[in-house]
């Protein structure tokens, strides 16, 4: 990859755990073009690279993981007096900013952990719907403030539905910048899986990253892509793919690994939760 100025980009050959830091700290951590290029640039990389098997997904600082879209960024404001949005001929050709910041619209398959250190709100959650574990900072927030500056909230809201139940989403949607939903309750709605205190937040996300990176790769991504089809497809037609999974995932040598630290009588001792 070329050199990076909106995110940080860290990989321990030895755990094959990267770690990816939205590094624009004075902005909050909200996206700018570049940073949605170099995001897309940087999963794509992924895909190819075998010193990769989980990832975390982080941002610089302790106040904000992300707010969004960068609204002081020409690019994604100027509409040169338009009446469609962000300058196209027509709404049917709209781009929407926020496609391929997340690892799965970019066709990763390798388990992304979220570390959330901080605000995290509006275009937060194109990043956040897409990550297989969150974990937050017991200061962390979140809530979309799309409704209170007159614009709809569209796809933040249908992307978060499948972490969020229905009448939260509603909730954080519709009262827009009166409410922030904290850290507890986004545990206890289920959106988190873990909270704890900003300082042990990174040691939490690597114990689960470095976890999920020691077993077998193929088998932890098929797995990954067999759970993503059934929240995207619904059971049957997930089902109906699961065959081509299973044999897709079959890994000879990651079984026979497997086997062998059975027999070797080696358990792991694990955490509990």
């Amino acid at each position: 990859m070329s050199e990076l100025t909106t995110i940080t980009v860290a990989i321990d050959a030895t755990t094959k755990v990267a770690t990816v830091t939205l590094n624009r700290p004075d902005s909050y951590n909200a996206f700018s073009p570049t940073m949605q290029q170099e995001l897309q640039a940087t999963w794509r990389a992924f895909r190819r690279d075998d010193d990769v098997n989980a990832v975390i997904l982080t941002a610089a600082g302790d106040r904000s993981f992300c707010v969004g879209i960068d609204r002081n960024e020409t690019e994604f404001t100027n509409l040169a007096g338009s009446d469609n949005l962000y300058g196209t001929s027509n709404n049917f050709m709209y781009d929407d900013p926020g496609d391929e910041l997340g690892p799965k619209s970019c066709d990763l398959w390798k388990p992304v952990i979220c570390a959330v250190n901080g605000m995290a709100c509006g275009g937060a959650f194109y990043m956040l719907a897409e990550s297989d574990v969150i974990v937050a900072a017991d200061h962390a927030t979140f809530f979309d403030p799309h409704v209170t500056y007159g614009m709809a909230a569209v796809y933040e809201p249908m992307k978060m539905l499948q972490y969020m139940p229905l009448a939260e989403v509603l909730r954080m949607t519709l009262l827009g910048n009166h409410e922030r939903m904290t850290a507890a309750t986004a545990h206890r709605i289920g959106l988190v899986s873990e909270v704890c205190p900003g300082d042990e937040l990174m040691d939490r996300a690597r114990w689960v990253a470095e976890a999920i990176a020691s077993q077998p790769p193929v088998g932890v991504q098929a797995s990954l892509r067999a759970i993503w089809a059934a929240n995207d497809l619904g059971p049957k037609q997930a089902l109906a793919m699961g065959p081509a999974l299973l044999t897709t995932g079959f890994d000879r040598a990651g079984m026979e690994a497997g086997t062998e630290a059975f027999s070797s009588g080696k358990r792991i001792e694990p955490r509990t939760r």
